[in-house]
């Protein structure tokens, strides 16, 4: 069974979060929550507040098949300041394993270096913060082990583009149209 670890710091938003969540699930796909803080609660941008199953040290990534980076404010700014956030992404970046991030969230990959040459989208204006990159402005974008999404009303298209990526075009249709999505 695949595995993803959906990283959560305080302020982040909660529909990218979730939504990631609940469509990888129904596609059988293991999701497991991971707190960037020194709690299993971590606060939402919106006042949402969600208990994780992990602790950010108590995970080994090795693990995962991918790892997701939900966006929102101050929630981006946390995970960059996260050193071992920096250092997972970057791992599974150089190992192949897929890094997903979505809003604002894609600016901690631009900060590694990783999205020089690759084709990304995200929040219009974080645009201005990812130097090299070709932006697509739409609502998900893969270009190899990198996915990314626009932001909160693009959640279900990122979500998909990750069922995709996973477990192939077949489940994400059928999520899709299990949820009534077009």
């Amino acid at each position: 069974m695949k595995k993803v670890s959906v990283i959560l710091a305080d302020g982040f938003e909660e529909i990218e979060a979730l939504t990631v969540v609940d469509l990888l699930r129904r596609a059988q796909i293991y999701v497991g929550t991971v707190s960037a803080t020194d709690e299993y609660i971590v606060h939402g941008a919106h006042g949402i507040n969600v208990q994780t199953e992990d602790l950010f040290e108590e995970v080994n990534f090795v693990e995962s098949d991918m790892i997701v980076l939900p966006g929102g404010m101050p929630g981006t700014t946390n995970l960059n300041d996260h050193a071992g956030v920096r250092r997972v992404v970057k791992d599974f970046y150089e190992e192949g394993k897929y890094v997903a991030a979505i809003c604002a969230a894609p600016t901690v990959l631009a900060n590694l270096g990783i999205l020089k040459g690759k084709r990304i989208t995200c929040f219009p204006t974080v645009e201005n913060q990812i130097q090299g990159a070709v932006i697509t402005r739409m609502p998900a974008t893969v270009d190899g082990n990198i996915i990314t999404g626009r932001g909160a009303g693009t959640a279900i298209d990122f979500a998909l583009k990750l069922i995709d990526a996973l477990s192939g075009p077949d489940k994400a249709r059928e999520i899709a149209e299990a949820i009534l999505y077009q």
